[in-house]
């Protein structure tokens, strides 16, 4: 008997581990605090961006891709209240379009209506350093002027938009 209760306490514990795990897995391989890992790609207007580049600016990357409808939906909310507010700023956005060629980069800035910069993220690689590669998007990534994580996002919810708003705003303050 007390070898039943003792796996039954052990089968319960895990699944208690197992739910909490899926209840707070967005598909982050990075978490809130760490140090933001460092890669270069091209800008669709033929720059190059390095992450380390940026240390000391507050910087927020955005995870999408042309054929997400949520990312196409989100994108003019960051145009519009996060973008043009603080272009100005120590701020850099920077869009990451997941493995499209950039003609099509191209058309999809043209057709969300947004003048942030996408940068070309072929092969996803470096949206795999960040979340498991077969993840969805659309996501966020605010970094703080050290280079850490500050806040991740997944989806487009109005509340947790905000939320991000808000930290940029106090993070440039």
């Amino acid at each position: 008997m007390k070898n039943y209760l003792f796996a039954l306490a052990l089968m319960c514990i895990g699944l208690n581990f197992t739910h909490a795990q899926k209840k707070d897995d967005r598909g982050y391989i990075v978490k809130v605090g760490d140090i933001a890992p460092d890669f270069e790609c091209k800008l669709n207007n033929g720059k190059t961006f390095k992450l380390s580049d940026h240390k000391g600016k507050v910087v927020m990357l955005q995870f999408t891709a042309s054929w997400c409808g949520v990312c196409r939906a989100e994108m003019p909310h960051i145009e519009n209240d996060i973008w043009k507010k603080n272009k100005d700023k120590d701020f850099v956005l920077v869009g990451l379009d997941r493995d499209e060629p950039l003609e099509t980069v191209n058309k999809f800035a043209k057709d969300t209506g947004i003048s942030y910069p996408l940068g070309l993220d072929d092969g996803a690689d470096i949206f795999g350093l960040y979340a498991k590669k077969k993840a969805g998007i659309t996501r966020n990534v605010i970094i703080d002027r050290d280079g850490k994580i500050v806040m991740l996002t997944r989806l487009f919810n109005e509340e947790e938009f905000n939320k991000m708003n808000v930290v940029i705003e106090d993070l440039l303050k």
